[in-house]
C-alpha cells in the first residue's frame, strides 16, 4: 500500500498541485532521505574506526530503496508508530552477521527523520528559489516595459493618484526580492543535521560524536550544528512561514489581476487560450482562473501556518504529539508555495495588458484622480489645508452634478476669490507621477543583483546517489 494513497483528493491540488514539490515531499522521497542518512551514518562511523570499513560498506550498499518493502514497512511503522525500525530490520535483513548489527549504530528514529527532513526542505527552498527567480524575472521584463505606462492608483479600492503599471508591479518585485533574500538567509537554519541519540547527549555514538556528526552533515551536503533540535523546532516554523509568506506574495498579485480584469475595469488580464477559464453555461467568460487557484492556495497555506507556533511547544527532550502536527503541515505548505509560484509564473508571463483603457480610466471619475496634484499646486499659495477644502468642495460638486473636476475647480476658485492661483493648464496624470520611473529602475536593479539560481537535488532519484 502506498501510504500516499490514504488521503483524500485534493481537487485543488489535482489541478494546480506543483509536481516538483510534491516530487519531492512524496512517500519514496522520505524513504530515499531516511536510506542515504543510514548511508551517511554507517560511512562516517567506518571512516573514524567506530564500525569496520567492510561493515559500512555493506551497509551502504544494502540500504537501497529497491530492498524495501513498503507494504511491510508502511505496516511496521502504523504499530510502531515510526517507520525507522523498520526500515532499519529491513535493512538489517539484507546482511550476514556481523554487519546486520552495526545499522543504526547509536542513532534515534528521530536523528534520522529529521535529517532526511532535512535534506527534503533544502530541496524545497532550492526549487522555491528558481520558482521566485523565474516570477521576478517575468515581473521585471513588465515592470521596464510599463514603467512609463499610466494608469490609476488606487487605495480603498478607489482611484486614488495617477501612477505607472510598471510602478506598481515593481513594489510586488521588492517583495520578491526580499523573499529569496529570506530564502538565503534561512537555508543553514533549516537545512541542519540532526544527529544527537536519544535524549540530545550523543551519548549512544560514543566518544567521537562529534566527529561522526560532522562528517555525516558534510556526506549530505547538511548544515553542521553542535546543539540538538529534536524539540527545538524553530527553523520549520520559519521554513513553514516562508512558504505562507511567498504563497502570500502570489495572492497579491492574484487579487490585483482579479479586480483588474472585472469588466468595469479592464485593464490587466490571465493569458488567453481556447476555453481557458469557460464558463459551462455563459459562452462569454473567460474566468482568472489561476489567480483563483493561487488565492485558493494562499488561504489554505495561511491556515496551516496558525499551527506553527504549536509545534515549537514540544516540551522536554522530545514531543509528544507536536512532532506529528509537522509530518502534514511542513509538507503542505511547501507545496502550496510550490503551486501558487507557478500559477504566478504563469500569470506574469502571459499577462496582458490593455494600456489604452488604463489611461481610458483616469477619466472614469471626471478626473478626480487629478484632485491631489490640484490640492499640492495650491497650498504653495494658500496653505495645505485650505487648499485641500478648495478642492474638496470642487471634487463634490464635480461627483454631484456629473461634471469633471477640470470644470468645477475653476468655478469654485473664482467664488473664492482665488482663481488666479491656477495656472492657465492644470496638470495632468503625466506630470504627477512623481518617482514611478524611478521606482521601476532601483526595484529592477536591485532584482538584478541578487545570485542566479541553478537548481541541485530536485528529485528523488538524486537522493539515491547521496553517499552511494
Amino acid at each position: 500500500m502506498e501510504a500516499a494513497s490514504s488521503g483524500p483528493f485534493s481537487m485543488l491540488m489535482h489541478l494546480a498541485g506543483d509536481p516538483t514539490q510534491i516530487d519531492i515531499f512524496s512517500a519514496d522521497s522520505c524513504i530515499e532521505g531516511w536510506l542515504a542518512t543510514e548511508r551517511a551514518l554507517a560511512i562516517a562511523q567506518g571512516e573514524l574506526g567506530i564500525i569496520t570499513v567492510d561493515d559500512a560498506r555493506a551497509i551502504a550498499a544494502a540500504a537501497t530503496i529497491d530492498i524495501v518493502d513498503r507494504d511491510e514497512l508502511w505496516k511496521s511503522s502504523k504499530n510502531v508508530g515510526y517507520p525507522i525500525l523498520g526500515l532499519v530490520r529491513q535493512i538489517s535483513a539484507q546482511l550476514p552477521a556481523g554487519p546486520d548489527g552495526r545499522v543504526h549504530y547509536g542513532a534515534t528514529t528521530q536523528d534520522i527523520m529529521d535529517s532526511a527532513l532535512a535534506l527534503q526542505l533544502s530541496r524545497s527552498m532550492i526549487a522555491l528559489d528558481a520558482q521566485l527567480q523565474q516570477f521576478g524575472d517575468a515581473l521585471a521584463v513588465l515592470a521596464q516595459e510599463h514603467a512609463t505606462t499610466v494608469m490609476p492608483g488606487r487605495t480603498h479600492a478607489q482611484q486614488a493618484v495617477p501612477t505607472t503599471f510598471g510602478a506598481t508591479l515593481s513594489t510586488l518585485l521588492g517583495q520578491l526580492t526580499r523573499h529569496r533574500t529570506r530564502l538565503a538567509e534561512a537555508r543553514p537554519r533549516v537545512a541542519m543535521i540532526s544527529m544527537f541519540g536519544a535524549g540530545g547527549t550523543s551519548a549512544a555514538y560514543g566518544p567521537q560524536s562529534v566527529a561522526v556528526r560532522h562528517r555525516v552533515a558534510e556526506l549530505l551536503e547538511l548544515h553542521d550544528t553542535d546543539t540538538p533540535w529534536h524539540v527545538e523546532r524553530d527553523g520549520l516554523a520559519e521554513f513553514g512561514w516562508l512558504c505562507a509568506t511567498i504563497a502570500g506574495a502570489c495572492a497579491k498579485l492574484a487579487r490585483n489581476v482579479v479586480d483588474l480584469s472585472r469588466t468595469e475595469i479592464g485593464e490587466v488580464f490571465e493569458p488567453y487560450s481556447s476555453h481557458r477559464g469557460a464558463s459551462s453555461t455563459m459562452p462569454q467568460k473567460v474566468n482568472p482562473i489561476s489567480s483563483e487557484a493561487i488565492i485558493g492556495l494562499s488561504g489554505t497555506a495561511a491556515a496551516l501556518a496558525s499551527t506553527l507556533p504549536r509545534i515549537q511547544e514540544a516540551g522536554h527532550e522530545r514531543s509528544a504529539g507536536e512532532w506529528q502536527i509537522e509530518w502534514h503541515v511542513i509538507p503542505q505548505l511547501a507545496v502550496l508555495a510550490g503551486s501558487a509560484l507557478s500559477e504566478a509564473i504563469v500569470i506574469a508571463e502571459g499577462m496582458r495588458i490593455d494600456a489604452d483603457r488604463m489611461r481610458e480610466n483616469l477619466d472614469l471619475d471626471g478626473g478626480l484622480v487629478m484632485a491631489e496634484a490640484h490640492m499640492i499646486h495650491l497650498a504653495d499659495a494658500m496653505g495645505r489645508e485650505h487648499a485641500h477644502d478648495l478642492v474638496y468642495e470642487a471634487a463634490a460638486r464635480a461627483r454631484s452634478t456629473r461634471r469633471v473636476l477640470a470644470d468645477t475647480l475653476p468655478e469654485v476658485a473664482r467664488e473664492a476669490g482665488k482663481e488666479s492661483l491656477l495656472p492657465e493648464k492644470l496638470t495632468t496624470a503625466d506630470d504627477y507621477l512623481g518617482e514611478a520611473v524611478g521606482i521601476v529602475s532601483n526595484a529592477v536593479r536591485s532584482w538584478q543583483q541578487l545570485p542566479v539560481t541553478r537548481p541541485t537535488l530536485t528529485r528523488i532519484d538524486d537522493l539515491a546517489q547521496v553517499t552511494s
